[in-house]
């Protein structure tokens, strides 16, 4: 019975409300990058775009009762761990330089 249970595609919970939600998260991910102009919260946003990815290929893989999208994430998840520790890095050293993360003041330097 929980062998049932488990191997049942999605439950109560259909695959449109993951996709909802997915949406959702996205669409906040990308209002906040366009909208602000605040370094970390650009990146953040990035983020929350990447897990929305994330989710959608994760309801995909279950829907479909494929474990593939999960493992995919997986690795999606380790690249953006790594990729974060790269723009913090970068975003610590551009306000040191100068105690702005303004990023229209980024763009209008030239190399």
């Amino acid at each position: 019975m929980m062998l049932a249970a488990a191997l049942a595609p999605l439950g109560t919970i259909a695959l449109q409300h993951y996709l909802a939600v997915s949406a959702i998260l996205f669409v906040i991910g990308v209002i906040g990058f366009v909208a602000r102009r605040n370094l970390i919260i650009m990146f953040l946003c990035t983020e929350l775009m990447f897990q929305a990815a994330g989710l959608a290929l994760i309801a995909f893989s279950r829907f479909h009762l494929n474990y593939s999208g999960q493992v995919f994430v997986i690795f999606v998840l380790t690249v953006a761990a790594a990729e974060a520790a790269m723009a913090l890095a970068l975003v610590v050293l551009l306000y040191r330089r100068s105690q702005s993360l303004d990023a229209r003041f980024w763009s209008r330097m030239n190399g």
